[in-house]
C-alpha cells in the first residue's frame, strides 16, 4: 500500500478500535451484560489481530496528526452528546463505517484479507443491533409498581366496572388477558382498555396478541416463553410497543434483554389458584435479579396476595402482578389501594421502574 492508503487503514483502526472500547464499557459498566462486553473485547482482539497481517504497525508510521486536514472538521453536533445512548449509537456507525473501509483497504492486499475484514465487519452488524437494541429499550419502560391483570371469567363484577374500579385504586398497568374471545371482540375490549387507561394516565398492555396492541392503541404486549417471539414482534412494532417477557430463569432473562424487550415478569412466586404450576421459582428468583442490577425492569408473578407480599419485599421486590387477589375480591378499589399502600410502604416511589404480566398460561393471582 501507498502512503495515502496507510494513512487510511491507520486512522480507520484507530476508529474502529475506539468504537469497540465504548461499547465494550457501555456493555460492561452501563448494561451489566458480562456476554455482550466481552463480544466487543473478542470481536476489538480479533480486529487487532487482522489488522497486524496488513501491516498496522507500519501504518502508523504515515500518521500526521498535526497535518491532516480532517482533525478540524467537525459535525454540528459532533461535541455534544445528550444521552448514553446517543453516545453508543455514535460509537456504533463509527464502528460499522470504519470496518467497510478497512474491508476495501484489505482488497489492496489480498482476496483473503478483504474475506476476514468482510466477515468481521458482518460481525458488527450483529453486535450493532444488539446493543443498541439494548440501549433503546433501556430507559423505555415506564416506572410502575402495580399491575393488575383483567380476565372477565375471573371477575366478581362486569369487566368493565372492574377495570375502572381498579384504575380507580391506582394500578399503573392494566393487561387484558382474554384467551377465548375472537379477534373481533378481543380487538373491540382492548380499544376499551386502551381508551380507559389512557384517561387515567395509565399503560395498557395486550396479552399475546402483537396485532391487536398495534390496532387498539395500546402501550404493549406481553409474551410467553412460547408466543411469538420477541424480536419477531419488535419487528413487527418496531419500538412503538413495550415488550414483555415472561421468564422462570435467569438465562430467559437474559435472552429477553437480547432480544429488545422492555420488561420481564419473573415467577411464579407462589402457587396460583387459577393453574398449577409445574415448577415453583419463589422469591429466590427475583432477589437473584434485584441482587445482579439486572439491566430490565423486573417484577414478581404468581399466587401474590397481600398476605405473602411482606415476603417478597423482604427479598427487595418493589413492583408486583397480580390478578384474582383483585379482580375477584368484592372490592378491587380497595384491594388495589392496599396494596400501594404496602409497596410505598417498602419507600419506594408508586412507580417503582418496574412491570410485569404472566408466563403463557393462565392468569396469576
Amino acid at each position: 500500500m501507498d502512503k495515502s492508503a496507510m494513512r487510511m487503514l491507520d486512522a480507520n483502526f484507530n476508529r474502529a478500535r475506539e468504537a469497540l472500547r465504548t461499547l465494550e464499557d457501555y456493555g460492561r459498566f452501563v448494561l451489566n451484560d458480562s456476554r455482550l462486553s466481552g463480544a466487543c473485547k473478542t470481536l476489538r482482539h480479533e480486529l487487532c489481530a487482522r489488522m497486524t497481517a496488513l501491516g498496522a504497525e507500519a501504518a502508523m508510521l504515515y500518521r500526521d496528526t498535526p497535518g491532516d486536514v480532517g482533525v478540524t472538521i467537525k459535525a454540528e453536533d459532533e461535541r455534544h452528546r445528550d444521552t448514553l445512548e446517543n453516545i453508543v449509537t455514535a460509537a456504533a456507525k463509527r464502528l460499522t463505517e470504519a470496518l467497510r473501509v478497512l474491508e476495501e483497504l484489505s482488497k489492496l492486499q489480498s482476496d483473503v484479507a478483504a474475506a476476514e475484514m468482510e466477515a468481521l465487519r458482518y460481525q458488527s452488524y450483529t453486535l450493532e443491533q444488539t446493543i443498541l437494541r439494548q440501549a433503546h429499550q433501556r430507559n423505555k419502560m415506564p416506572p410502575v409498581g402495580l399491575h393488575v391483570l383483567l380476565t372477565e371469567s375471573l371477575c366478581r363484577h362486569p369487566w368493565h366496572e372492574t377495570l375502572l374500579a381498579i384504575l380507580e385504586g391506582g394500578a399503573d398497568v392494566v393487561q387484558l388477558r382474554e384467551k377465548n374471545l375472537g379477534d373481533g371482540q378481543l380487538l373491540m375490549r382492548a380499544q376499551t382498555v386502551a381508551a380507559e387507561c389512557r384517561k387515567y394516565g395509565r399503560l395498557s398492555i395486550i396479552n399475546d396478541r402483537v396485532d391487536i396492541a398495534l390496532a387498539a392503541g395500546a402501550s404493549g404486549v406481553h409474551l410467553g416463553q412460547e408466543d411469538l417471539s420477541c424480536q419477531q414482534a419488535r419487528k413487527l412494532a418496531g419500538s412503538e410497543l413495550i415488550i414483555g417477557i415472561s421468564t422462570e430463569n435467569f438465562q430467559q432473562a437474559r435472552n429477553a434483554a437480547c432480544d429488545g424487550a422492555s420488561y420481564i415478569g419473573a415467577g411464579p412466586m407462589f402457587p396460583t389458584t387459577t393453574k398449577e404450576k409445574p415448577r415453583l421459582m419463589g422469591p429466590a428468583y427475583i432477589k437473584e435479579l434485584i441482587q445482579a442490577e439486572f439491566i430490565l425492569p423486573a417484577v414478581a408473578i404468581g399466587g401474590i396476595t397481600t398476605e405473602n407480599l411482606p415476603t417478597l419485599m423482604a427479598a427487595g421486590v418493589k413492583a408486583i402482578a397480580v390478578s384474582s387477589a383483585v379482580i375477584s375480591a368484592d372490592d378491587p378499589t380497595t384491594v388495589c389501594k392496599h396494596l400501594r399502600t404496602m409497596l410505598l410502604g417498602a419507600d419506594t416511589p408508586s412507580a417503582a421502574g418496574m412491570i410485569t404480566t404472566p408466563r403463557h398460561g393462565a392468569p396469576y393471582d
